[in-house]
C-alpha cells in the first residue's frame, strides 16, 4: 500500500495543536507500555521522538527486583544486537575515509583467516550473506559464555568450521560476521573495538553514557537484566561481554539512542548516500532482494517506510525504528528476555503516526449474515491458502499449513476484520466480476483471491496426563541467545521464546503439539530410553531443531 506521506505529516502536525491532544496521546502510549510492563515485575524505558525531539518518555517497572529499585528514564541497559549498527556506521566511516572497500576481501585486513576458497568481502560480513558459521549456534554456547575470550580466541571458535553457503548466495543472521567486522576496525585503526566506537562515536555525539560492556565496571544506573523460568523471574545466565564484542557488546540509554538516531538522520557520521547503502536492504548473488542492509532492516508499518533493528541477549529485549518520512523515532530498551518490547514500539509508532493498531474496543456488531458474505478460500501470491469460515456465530481465518491453525477475527467494520492482537487485519472487497478478494495486512500487504477449495480438517487437541507434559518441561535452544522455555500449569503446557510472550501449545498426539495463536507444531523427541532431548519446531515450511537444556 503506497501512503500520501504528505498527508501523514499534516495529519500528525495536528495532533500537536492543542494541548489537549498531546495529553491524549500520552494517554494512548501510556496505554499501551502499561498493556506488556507491570510497575511490580522487570520493566522498560521507552522513548517516542518526533523530528529529533523527544515527545514521550517513559520508565517502567523494576531496574531491580531483589533491591526493589523502580526503572527510571536515565537507565543503561545492553543494547545486544543493536550493537550491529554501530559497529556497521564504523565500517562505513572507515569506507567514507578511504581505509577499505566494501568489496575487499576480508584477507586484506585478516591474511590467515580460512576462506576455504571463496572471496568473502566485507559486504557480506555487513548483510550476513558470508556463509560462515554462526559462533552463537553452537550447542555448547551456554557454556563457553561465561568464560572470557580474547578476540582471536573468540574467532577461532568459528573460524576453521564448514561454511555454511557459498558468500552472497543466502541471508543466514550471523553473529560471526560481526565479530570479524569489530577485528577489522581494529586492524585498520590499530586500536581496539572499544576505543574506536567511544571515541569516534560516543564522545562525537555526546553519547556520555553508552559505553563497551563492561561486567567489571560500576555503572551507574545499570539495571539487573532478568529471565523467566517455572518458578518466576530470576537472574539472567551470566555472559562474559568479551563475547558479543562488536556483534552485541554495547550498553546505552534512551536518551543517548536519540542522539544515536539524530546523528544517522542529520548525516553527522556518514554521508545521506552512505546511509542509503545501510537502510535500503541488499541483493542475494541471483539478485533477489533482503531486507537485511548493513546493521539495519527496512520495515513497513501501516505504509510507511523505515528501518529497524532489534537484540535479545541474556535477561535484555531491544528494539529501535525510525519512519523516514514522518520523522519518528521510538526506542525501547528492557531487563527482561521475557517479553517482546518490539510489538510495543511498533505500537507506539503506529500510534504516533496517527494510524493505532485496532483494539478489542474498535471492534463492531455484524450480523451473522454480514459476516457470511466473506466465508471462502482465498488464494494469495505466495500460493499460501486462507480459508474463512463460520463457527458458533464467530467468523475464523485457517492458514493451510502443518499445525491448520484457527484464528478468531473480530469486525472492524463490514469489510474490515482483525486479529485479536490488532496487527493482523483482513479487508474484504469484491471485484468488477463479482469475485471476492482480501487484502491480507501485517507489516506488508498481500491479496488474496477467492478460489473454489474445501477447507482442511482443524486439528483435534488431546487430552495427556499431567506427568506427560511435565517430562517435556523445560528450557530449549532454538537459535543463538534465543531459548524456548516450556512449562505446565494445572494440567496445560506453554511454551514461551526468548524476548515473546507466552502461548499455550495443544496436544495432537504424545508427542505433536500445536499452537493456535499462530500456525506453529512442535514435536518433542526422545532418546532410545525414552527421556526427552529436544523438540523440532515447524513454522512457515521450515524445520528447526532445538535441543534441551535444561
Amino acid at each position: 500500500m503506497k501512503t500520501n506521506h504528505t498527508f501523514a505529516l499534516l495529519l500528525f502536525s495536528c495532533l500537536y495543536i492543542t494541548t489537549s491532544n498531546a495529553q491524549d496521546l500520552t494517554q494512548q502510549f501510556d496505554a499501551i507500555v502499561s498493556e506488556s510492563y507491570k510497575p511490580d515485575e522487570p520493566g522498560a524505558t521507552i522513548l517516542v521522538a518526533k523530528d529529533g525531539k523527544a515527545i514521550y518518555r517513559k520508565a517502567i517497572g523494576k531496574a531491580s527486583l531483589e533491591l526493589d529499585v523502580d526503572m527510571v528514564p536515565e537507565n543503561v541497559f545492553m543494547l545486544a544486537s543493536i550493537t550491529k549498527q554501530f559497529t556497521a556506521v564504523a565500517i562505513l566511516m572507515l569506507e567514507e575515509q578511504g581505509q577499505l572497500s566494501l568489496d575487499d576481501s576480508i584477507t586484506k585486513f585478516i591474511p590467515d583467516y580460512p576462506t576455504h576458497g571463496k572471496t568473502i568481502t566485507v559486504h557480506h560480513l555487513l548483510n550476513h550473506t558470508s556463509g560462515i558459521k554462526n559462533y552463537t549456534d553452537n550447542e555448547n554456547f551456554r557454556d563457553f559464555a561465561r568464560i572470557d575470550k580474547t578476540l582471536d580466541e573468540l574467532i577461532a571458535t568459528f573460524k576453521n568450521e564448514p561454511m555454511d553457503f557459498d558468500p552472497g548466495e543466502a541471508f543466514k543472521y550471523n553473529n560471526s560476521g560481526y565479530i570479524l567486522l569489530g577485528k577489522i576496525i581494529e586492524v585498520i585503526s590499530e586500536d581496539t573495538y572499544e576505543n574506536f566506537i567511544e571515541n569516534n562515536i560516543f564522545e562525537r555525539l555526546g553519547m556520555t553514557n553508552s559505553s563497551y560492556g563492561n561486567t567489571s565496571e560500576i555503572v551507574k544506573n545499570r539495571v539487573r537484566p532478568y529471565e523467566q523460568n517455572d518458578n518466576g523471574y530470576v537472574n539472567a545466565s551470566y555472559l562474559s561481554m568479551t563475547l558479543p564484542q562488536a556483534a552485541g557488546s554495547l550498553t546505552s540509554t534512551v536518551d543517548d539512542m536519540l542522539k544515536w538516531q539524530n546523528a544517522l538522520t542529520n548525516n553527522t557520521l556518514i554521508k545521506a548516500t552512505t546511509l542509503d547503502k545501510a537502510i535500503n536492504g541488499s541483493t542475494l548473488n541471483n539478485g533477489e532482494h533482503i531486507t537485511y542492509g548493513y546493521g539495519l532492516g527496512e520495515m513497513n508499518l501501516k505504509g510507511s517506510k523505515g528501518y529497524t533493528h532489534s537484540g535479545g541477549i541474556f535477561g535484555t529485549s531491544t528494539n529501535g525504528l525510525y519512519l523516514i518520512d514522518e520523522g519518528i523515532y521510538v526506542i525501547g530498551l528492557s531487563n527482561c528476555s521475557c517479553k517482546d518490547i518490539g510489538a510495543v514500539t511498533q505500537s507506539l509508532a503506529a500510534t504516533a503516526i496517527g494510524k493505532p493498531f485496532p483494539t478489542m474496543k474498535d471492534v463492531v456488531k455484524l450480523s451473522e449474515a454480514k459476516m457470511k458474505q466473506w466465508v471462502g478460500a482465498y488464494e494469495f501470491e505466495d500460493d499460501v491458502i486462507r480459508h474463512i469460515f463460520m463457527e458458533d456465530g464467530q467468523l475464523k481465518s485457517m492458514r493451510e499449513s502443518e499445525s491448520n491453525t484457527v484464528f478468531d477475527i473480530y469486525p472492524l467494520s463490514e469489510n474490515r476484520f482483525m486479529f485479536k492482537d490488532g496487527t493482523i487485519e483482513y479487508e474484504f472487497s469484491k471485484s468488477e466480476n463479482g469475485k471476492r478478494e482480501t487484502i491480507f495486512i501485517t507489516g506488508t500487504e498481500s491479496v488474496g483471491k477467492e478460489v473454489d477449495k474445501p477447507i482442511p480438517e482443524a486439528k483435534k487437541e488431546v487430552t495427556l496426563t499431567n506427568a506427560v507434559l511435565q517430562s517435556y518441561a523445560g528450557k530449549y535452544q532454538l537459535g543463538p541467545n534465543f531459548n524456548v522455555q516450556i512449562t505446565v500449569d494445572n494440567n496445560q503446557i506453554f511454551a514461551q521464546a526468548t524476548g515473546q510472550g507466552q502461548f499455550e501449545i495443544f496436544a495432537e498426539n504424545e508427542t505433536e503439539f500445536f499452537a493456535k495463536v499462530a500456525a506453529i507444531k512442535i514435536k518433542f523427541n526422545k532418546d532410545t530410553s525414552g527421556k526427552v532431548e529436544s523438540f523440532t519446531i515447524y513454522q512457515s515450511g521450515n524445520e528447526t531443531l532445538a535441543k534441551k537444556m535444561e
